[in-house]
Formats: structure tokens, sequence, C-alpha cells
């Protein structure tokens, strides 16, 4: 399982504010580049798109994470809704590449490249599949039971 080096914890930390005052627009532009994937667009609830619940959903999840991610123990029921909601869904760990790759970059296209260098996308990187691996490992054994 891949850990988050103690340097990208700190980014990532300190990225709280940005990601508190412009979470919801990056989970927006997020979604608009994954559901370019018409395979990941059909495992989300329209309804819930549409009305800016999983965004916003999202937005507080990532900003959680930010603030908690030198003390998960903290995000621990909140981890376990999110696997349930994964399994319901069929997520599977072939789909958090897709989730990555339109992540990051809204990162980068919302906060600008002078908030979000390429220092602070490696963070989010190391966070980001940090947390896959946490996620994925529950999930597996969800599926399993």
């Amino acid at each position: 399982m891949r850990t988050a080096s103690e340097h990208a914890k700190t980014i990532v930390k300190a990225t709280a504010p940005a990601i508190e005052k412009h979470g919801l627009a990056i989970t927006t532009a997020m979604y608009a580049r994954l559901f370019q994937n018409a395979e990941a667009a059909a495992m989300f609830d329209k309804a819930a798109q549409d009305s800016g619940e999983q965004p916003r959903r999202l937005a507080g999840a990532i900003l959680a994470y930010a603030k908690n991610i030198d003390k998960l123990e903290n995000l621990g029921p909140a981890v376990n809704r999110m696997v349930a909601r994964h399994v319901e869904s069929g997520v599977k760990a072939e789909h958090y590449p897709l989730v990555a790759e339109a992540l990051l970059p809204a990162i980068r296209d919302v906060l600008g490249a002078e908030t979000a260098p390429d220092e602070v996308l490696a963070a989010w990187g190391e966070a980001y599949w940090m947390l896959a691996d946490i996620l994925i490992a529950a999930e597996t054994e969800a599926y399993a039971t």
C-alpha cells in the first residue's frame, strides 16, 4: 500500500484553505473531465450530479482529507461510507486512475499554476494514491464478503 511522504502531507495540509475556498469548483471541473469517459459517467447518479450534491460531497471529503491527512483515524466513518457507496456503484481498482487523471488537472485548472505548481500536484498525487489504496483494499474486502 502506498503512503504519502511527510513532505507531501505538509503540502496537502497547507493547501486546505485553497481547497476550502475552491473545492466545489475543483470537483465540478473534475467531474466534467471524468464524464468525458462514458463508462465512468454511467457509474454516477445523474440526479446527484445535476443537483450539485455529489460535487459538494466530494469537495467536503477532499477538504476533510487535506485537513486530516496526518490523522487518518479521524476519517474512518467517512471512509466506510465511501467504501459502501463505491461497492454499491460497482467502483473497481481500475477506475481510480480515471479519477486521478481528472482530479489533478482540475486542481491546477481551478487554483492556477502559481497556487498549484508541479510540487503541489505531485503532493496531491501521492495523497490521492495513498487514499485510493486504502479504499481499494477495503472495497476488495467488501466485494469478497
